[in-house]
């Protein structure tokens, strides 16, 4: 059995949990999720639980096994505790601030990015910061993280002098480049 499809869920307080033929929408102190499952899984809603099960043990029911309770999972955690992914902004004169609800990037363009974000994503600058920090957030996973990757693809983290914007989490790897290699101009003679 998948071991990630067989788990429980277990619902916070004032999380509501309603399946409709293969619909589910989940209601929560954040806001209200609705997705459209795999009409082969069936999802259980019992006291405070919510279970997924599988008809048959063919490869692709236990693949959509344990998607289909991860998905249910993360809107579970999404209408309770919301989800957030942070980028950090580093080159000099590179600097994120809000303009109303949109985020205004400067990353060395001849103009600044405007970007607008998409219902239910909203963006946060910390002032302590300088514009150098940017958070998403949301309650749909995948919308916070999509966002964040078009806003990381303006400026992607470079390896040699690590400008760009990155996620917090993100380890880039730096390359030395010429000097670090022990040559310069020319040939030594």
């Amino acid at each position: 059995m998948s071991r990630i499809g067989r788990k429980v869920i277990t619902l916070p307080p004032k999380v509501e949990v309603t399946v409709n033929n293969n619909e589910i929408t989940v209601k929560g102190p954040k806001g209200t999720l609705t997705r459209l499952l795999h009409p082969d899984m069936k999802v259980n809603v019992n006291n405070g639980t919510v279970s997924v099960e599988r008809p048959t043990d063919l490869r692709h029911h236990r693949a959509l096994h344990g998607l289909t309770r991860a998905l249910v999972q993360n809107m579970v955690t999404g209408v309770s505790a919301g989800f957030r992914r942070t980028l950090i902004i580093e080159g000099i004169g590179y600097t994120a601030a809000l303009q109303g609800k949109n985020l205004e990037l400067k990353l060395g363009y001849s103009h600044p990015v405007l970007i607008e974000p998409a219902e239910g994503i909203s963006f946060e600058v910390p002032q302590d910061q300088r514009g150098r920090m940017v958070h998403v957030d949301g309650i749909n996973k995948e919308m916070v993280g999509q966002t964040a990757a078009v806003i990381r693809g303006w400026k992607p983290p470079e390896p040699y002098l690590g400008k760009g914007i990155r996620y917090s989490d993100e380890v880039i790897r730096r390359k030395p480049g010429k000097a670090g290699k022990g040559g310069g101009k020319g040939k030594k003679k």
